[in-house]
């Protein structure tokens, strides 16, 4: 193995965090079976909504420590949200069942049942493990994070300074539905967690990136933000990095120049930063064969030793997608899936080819880390971009509620008032009220909405329907109502693209996502498999592999689903308003591989 920096004298936390897609879990996977494999006991915890630590290894783990019976020393831990905020439900209700009337047990349960609720929870179990308040976690010598996308992480490691300031100094009635109960007792819990981030003789963030300008210019950011709340422990990881090609290519020595570029720009706040390169493989990292491979270098495309087989597969373009969803004239469109499969460059596409057919368009985003203006580099007539930044939205909310609700309180009930809005639970309200007034806009004009990765839309999308709930609640049966979670079921009103890539990985997360929504009453309306190497046709022959190994995926979607665009990796970044344009094309440019 070559010489890794990030794992010298690894301390007792390591945090892997970056732009989704960039290769966490796979990462933190491979660097927990080389720390047991010194002799160490190691804890693998996954703090992401949607994990996949346990698919990685090929065991069922959910939300208590197992061991991982193929590797000696090592055990995962899954913080399941839904497991959490059920186990923490059920402590604020268990002392008062039967003590209180069922009418009123439901109403508590009801305002436990946000994602607010489900944040505390998962908080909670996170806090525990910084703090080895748990006996079980004293035998390991090392505790692993594989934390959910940048935006949700961010937000994960905020929470114990927001929680300890709140309650040091807001206290008070809470404004997110009441899943504040018992958290004064949690304040030393809390303040050790705050201790255990800022030493960095116990923590240290590796910050995770693919060899491209937006998850560089993604870690870089998160970079300054973690180091402003006490992270100063920082290492830079460039995971699937394609080797020189040893072959005339078009597409890998397209791939390859991209990447160099990007990496020769590195941006100046992580240059003095530790830097790791990590090799791009022939093969997906999904089993423990793979990821014993994953933190070697990889062979050069000579020493690969099979021919790949023939991977021919058609692109099938965007823009039939379009075609059908322009004759309404308008309507909300929603993105979602994995993060770093693409969801903003799909978004941002759909979007400049409406606006092109001309169209109204508004393209938004729920991605706390996403950034659509530098994907579209550029003005387009009929086409106005926003962000649902969290951050504005709840200081536009507390603006709100104190000049309407506080216009008639004293000075103390509005210093009162005040204290409440400051929990760091407001953001689920306002970021909701944010989502569901761009909601409303679908009903005259085409909304395209660029979705936060997997678990944190499930977040949103659980407020949503909890605000329905609350509302049929309030105005009964024979009363006419509409509220967003029935405009996101309507199909006519409301169509939602998962966005993929032709990997086993996205493809499971996106078959359950599926299922979420479809428990939901929301039915997806098309797949876009995108980045397929296999509609791409390169010749290189770890790149041909690579496009091989996409087959299987590709057909299990294609044979699912009767409304699916499958788009090629394409020679440069899909960045601009020409680059969206081509991709939305009904043949994408595509360079013409050379065979030897």
């Amino acid at each position: 193995m070559s010489h890794l920096q990030f794992l010298d004298a690894a301390p007792r936390f390591l945090f892997f965090t970056g732009k989704g897609g960039v290769g966490k879990t796979s990462l933190a996977c491979a660097c927990a079976i080389t720390l047991a494999g010194a002799g160490t006991r190691v804890l693998l915890v996954s703090t992401d909504p949607a994990s996949n630590v346990g698919q990685v290894f090929g065991l069922s783990i959910g939300n208590t420590i197992t061991d991982v019976p193929a590797v000696p020393g090592l055990s995962a831990l899954e913080i399941d949200p839904e497991q959490a905020a059920a186990a923490y439900r059920e402590r604020i209700i268990a002392p008062v069942r039967g003590l209180l009337p069922d009418a009123e047990l439901a109403t508590i349960t009801e305002q436990l049942s946000g994602s607010c609720t489900t944040e505390i929870a998962s908080f909670n179990e996170f806090t525990t493990l910084l703090t080895d308040d748990d006996a079980a976690l004293a035998g390991f010598d090392h505790v692993l994070f594989d934390t959910a996308p940048t935006g949700h992480t961010i937000r994960l490691l905020q929470l114990p300074g927001s929680w300890t300031e709140f309650l040091d100094d807001g206290k008070g009635d809470p404004s997110c539905l009441g899943p504040l109960s018992g958290l004064e007792k949690q304040r030393s819990m809390y303040a050790g967690a705050v201790a255990a981030l800022a030493d960095a003789a116990r923590t240290r963030l590796v910050l995770v990136a693919r060899a491209q300008r937006s998850t560089l210019a993604e870690i870089a950011r998160t970079h300054a933000e973690l180091a402003a709340i006490g992270l100063t422990t920082q290492h830079v990881v460039i995971n699937g990095v394609l080797p020189r090609p040893d072959v005339d290519d078009p597409v890998a020595h397209a791939i390859y120049d991209r990447e160099q570029r990007a990496i020769a720009e590195l941006p100046r706040e992580l240059q003095a930063l530790p830097v790791d390169y990590i090799d791009l493989k022939p093969t997906n990292i999904v089993g423990l064969g793979a990821l014993a491979t994953l933190l070697h270098p990889t062979s050069t495309d000579q020493q690969l030793d099979e021919p790949a087989p023939a991977a021919d597969v058609d692109a099938a373009p965007l823009s039939a997608l379009i075609d059908e969803l322009e004759p309404r004239g308008h309507g909300l469109i929603m993105c979602m899936g994995k993060g770093g499969v693409g969801k903003t460059t799909v978004a941002a596409a759909i979007a400049v080819a409406l606006a092109g057919r001309g169209h109204q368009v508004h393209l938004t985003t729920t991605d706390p880390a996403a950034h659509l203006t530098h994907t579209l580099t550029g003005h387009l007539d009929n086409l106005t971009v926003s962000r649902i930044d969290p951050a504005e939205a709840t200081e536009q909310y507390r603006r709100r509620v104190l000049a309407t609700k506080g216009a008639h309180l004293d000075e103390q009930g509005r210093a009162t008032l005040a204290e409440d809005l400051r929990s760091p639970c407001t953001e689920e309200v306002a970021v909701f009220q944010a989502f569901s007034r761009v909601i409303n806009q679908s009903r005259r004009t085409f909304v395209v909405v660029d979705t936060a990765p997997t678990g944190h839309t499930l977040l949103l999308l659980d407020a949503t329907g909890s605000y329905h709930r609350e509302i049929a609640r309030q105005m009964g049966e024979q009363t006419s109502f509409t509220t967003p979670m029935m405009r996101l079921q309507n199909p006519d009103e409301t169509k939602v693209l998962l966005v993929t890539l032709a990997e086993t990985t996205p493809r499971l997360e996106a078959e359950g996502l599926q299922q979420d929504l479809q428990r939901a009453g929301i039915t997806p309306w098309a797949w876009v498999i995108n980045n397929s190497l296999a509609a791409a046709h390169p010749t290189s022959p770890l790149l041909a592999r690579r496009a091989a190994a996409e087959l299987d995926e590709i057909a299990a979607i294609t044979t699912t689903h009767d409304r699916v665009a499958v788009i090629p990796m394409l020679p440069a970044e899909p960045v601009g308003i020409s680059a969206l344009e081509n991709l939305a094309a009904s043949t994408p440019h595509v360079p013409t591989p050379i065979h030897l």
